[in-house]
């Protein structure tokens, strides 16, 4: 595969992919947010209980670029349920609506800017756009079935009730995505192209690599962490919102090897303390982690500590039931490619057939529904 260039950075590729089949589109006003929802006319008449597969675009983009992965997913799914013996019992729709400052919501143009590109807000701007996506998303878990199904269940109307949620993010799409997962149960697998679950390790690497006057080679994030640059209340931000902050707040990531404290029984009660969010926040919940090995903008090296002992975590904490696919792609930049794509599709695909059996685990451990 060829490296994106940066023109194109963070674009989702399709050269080679068969083309994708038309898809409906319908833009509904959903609390205040412009909603595109992809699938709605494909709906079988007879399905009663309806996946959302929710898409997190890129910075500087908006939701009109995840149409393309929108009806490749959705597509791939009505392929399947039409060959199923339980045709029409679960349908798929896809929702893109923009990030803050983007599309249709934008109101400062520079803030969607790095550093390099002169804003000088730029850690502020950009953990302030992954939070207000989490909470957006959150709002839009809550009324998304009143505003598609309301008339559903009248008189001579098949019922539909969305029971089930799932997110696709890309780079900055991909960094909300992580951070919803910890956020909300009911969205039960995500995808987090090109992302990152370690905000303050990104940007202390990106504060490094532009130069910034508050970064020291000798000190690094000790100093950076806390400076105008990244603020205290950033920093107190990050460790309530960003899936390392939550659990190491600003504390190195342990290895496996290592306890991490010098104090056995502190190390013990840390331990205790981690695994309990990870089955408060994470229980049965589905990752699939896309990174390009050749990515400039958002390296793999800056979620690598967290990566590899959250998948040691999940492997040790049985009872949490946490599935992390990681997958690295040779070649690849900053980008959705064309192999990531296939693999997003066919996983989605695969999570909503799942649907069901996902619900039943829930309802056994105690968990609501939705």
């Amino acid at each position: 595969m060829v490296v994106q260039t940066a023109s194109n950075s963070g674009g989702i590729s399709t050269d080679g992919l068969p083309p994708v089949a038309p898809i409906s589109l319908k833009t509904i006003p959903m609390a205040g947010v412009l909603v595109d929802v992809y699938g709605l006319d494909e709906l079988p008449a007879s399905v009663t209980r309806v996946s959302c597969l929710w898409l997190h675009h890129q910075r500087t983009r908006n939701k009109e670029h995840m149409k393309e992965i929108a009806a490749r997913c959705v597509g791939a799914w009505n392929e399947l349920n039409g060959t199923s013996s339980e045709k029409g019992e679960r349908g798929l729709i896809a929702l893109a609506y923009d990030q803050r400052n983007h599309g249709t919501r934008l109101v400062h143009d520079p803030a969607n800017g790095a550093w390099r590109e002169g804003n000088k807000t730029h850690a502020q701007d950009m953990l302030g756009g992954i939070v207000g996506m989490v909470g957006d998303q959150r709002v839009l878990l809550d009324v998304v079935e009143s505003y598609l199904f309301h008339e559903s269940g009248e008189e001579g109307k098949q019922r539909k009730v969305i029971d089930h949620h799932l997110a696709l993010g890309v780079s900055l799409g991909g960094h909300s995505v992580w951070q919803l997962m910890f956020a909300d149960p009911r969205v039960r697998a995500g995808v987090a192209v090109i992302g990152c679950p370690d905000y303050m390790n990104l940007i202390t690497d990106r504060a490094r690599l532009s130069k910034l006057s508050t970064y020291s080679a000798d000190t690094g994030a000790a100093t950076f962490l806390g400076s105008k640059d990244f603020p205290p209340s950033l920093v107190a931000a990050t460790c309530r919102t960003d899936p390392k902050g939550i659990l190491f707040d600003t504390s190195p990531i342990p290895s496996s090897s290592s306890s991490g404290s010098s104090s056995p029984s502190s190390a013990d009660e840390e331990e205790s303390q981690r695994r309990q969010i990870l089955i408060e926040r994470l229980q049965g919940k589905q990752f699939l982690l896309c990174n390009g090995a050749e990515d400039k903008l958002v390296p793999p090296r800056c979620g690598e500590a967290f990566t590899k002992w959250f998948k040691e975590a999940a492997d040790k904490y049985k009872e949490a039931r946490i599935s992390v696919d990681e997958r690295t792609y040779a070649g690849v930049g900053h980008t959705f490619s064309v192999g990531m794509v296939k693999d997003a599709v066919e996983w989605v695909r695969e999570v909503v057939k799942g649907a069901d059996a996902d619900i039943a685990a829930q309802a056994r451990n105690g968990k609501s529904k939705i």
